[in-house]
């Protein structure tokens, strides 16, 4: 018989949460508001009560859904091993599926279906924002009432895009490994000079680079906002892209992406064609600094008189579990010193897209985060994302701080090359 909900959470997944509440002092909605709706506690019992039939999808009960930002850091202390992070996408598929969705939810996972996943609108879409940001319409528009918080939130576009395919870097010196890495969606736009200092890291530390051609977008924000059909075509794409390369490793820079794609086994697991196929891939998924620091990287020869603090990605601290490898990185660059903040892996807000679509919200996570970093007199905030990077460059904006944000493996690149560079 076929499932007449194939989209909805499991049974078993749901039945995992013994409703100890030791997720709430971690949820930041929750530590915002004070509100059980706003905890994963509650919206666990929430998607459970609308599975059961107990109380319909209501927008009023859909919007609790929508106000959790996914950062996963009710999932990395749970006891239960609750799979929070799955739970919700798999409720926001089924709401989109079942039609209770809101027109809000449709017209989002429709940008980004019909934009993000597809490459050539995305440029055309980044394009102008960057003529925008040249001529000071962004500036501009910070200061309009209706989208003001919008357009402080939108990415400068830093440095010219990556547009590399097939090997795009020999390794310095013996061959170490053979590795493909991820050029993703927004990172090579927004970011092009984060994939340039991966590049030129990995080459640095042995390592031949490739960037496949076939590749796109991962399909995380796709998966989160409840389009698992796209995020699935889009995981499918990436899998016969990376695979048809045969790497020792694929490196990924962006903790969002990597997250998602050491899932696809999980995302793939009814198809029975590319089930294998998935977890193969997933198995070989590699955050950066992971990456190198299993490599045994080269110790940087140049000094950097920098106080750094560091922002954990929340798909890097709590999705994969990785938050000392960043710092072993940091640490490892003569003269830096890093400078914790009080709560560093408390989200700042950036979410995906949550900044547009829980703008309020967003906004106090930011103002918290930005009070946080300022205590510490960093001189540059050092993170592992390119919505993390959007994010507090724009808190540095609305503060009018001169602190410089920094995916941590720019800082490393820096310490590699000549000053004069």
């Amino acid at each position: 018989m076929t499932d007449p909900r194939p989209f909805a959470p499991s049974d078993d997944d749901l039945s995992q949460c013994v409703r100890c509440g030791l997720c709430l002092e971690h949820c930041p909605t929750y530590v915002e508001t004070r509100l059980e709706t706003e905890s994963p506690r509650g919206r666990l019992y929430l998607i459970k009560a609308i599975s059961d039939g107990v109380i319909e999808p209501t927008p009023n009960a859909l919007d609790h859904l929508d106000s959790c930002l996914q950062c996963r850091n009710c999932e990395a202390v749970c006891p239960s091993g609750v799979p929070y992070g799955r739970i919700m996408e798999q409720a926001r598929s089924d709401a989109m599926e079942s039609g209770a969705a809101p027109l809000s939810w449709r017209l989002r996972a429709l940008f980004l279906r019909e934009v993000i996943a597809r490459p050539g609108r995305l440029r055309f879409f980044a394009t102008v924002l960057r003529a925008s940001e040249r001529v000071g319409l962004l500036t501009l528009a910070q200061r309009l009432p209706l989208v003001g918080t919008s357009a402080t939130l939108a990415p400068r576009m830093r440095g010219r895009p990556f547009t590399k395919t097939g090997l795009v870097a020999r390794p310095e010196g013996a061959e170490r490994a053979r590795v493909a890495m991820l050029s993703g969606c927004i990172m090579p736009l927004a970011y092009g000079n984060v994939h340039r200092a991966t590049v030129r890291v990995l080459a640095r530390n042995g390592c031949a680079v490739s960037a496949p051609a076939a590749q796109g977008c991962c399909g995380a924000l796709h998966a989160h906002n409840g389009d698992l059909d796209t995020a699935r075509a889009l995981a499918r794409r990436n899998i016969d892209a990376f695979l048809d390369e045969a790497p020792d490793a694929i490196v990924v820079n962006s903790a969002g992406c990597a997250a998602a794609m050491k899932e696809y086994g999980d995302l793939l697991a009814g198809d029975a064609e590319y089930h294998d196929r998935a977890r193969q891939m997933s198995a070989l998924v590699k955050d950066v600094h992971e990456y190198l620091v299993g490599l045994s990287f080269e110790a940087p020869p140049r000094t950097l008189d920098l106080a750094v603090t560091y922002q954990d990605s929340c798909h890097l601290a709590h999705a994969q579990g990785i938050s000392d490898a960043p710092r072993q990185v940091l640490k490892a660059i003569p003269g830096l010193r890093l400078v914790e903040m009080e709560n560093p892996d408390r989200c700042c807000g950036a979410a995906g897209v949550y900044s547009l679509t829980q703008a309020e919200m967003s906004m106090r996570l930011l103002d918290d985060k930005m009070l946080d970093v300022q205590s510490t007199g960093a001189d540059v905030i050092a993170t592992a994302n390119p919505g993390c990077l959007a994010q507090l460059e724009a808190g540095v904006r609305r503060t009018g701080g001169s602190a410089q944000v920094r995916h941590v493996i720019e800082l490393l690149d820096r310490a590699y090359r000549p000053a004069s560079v």
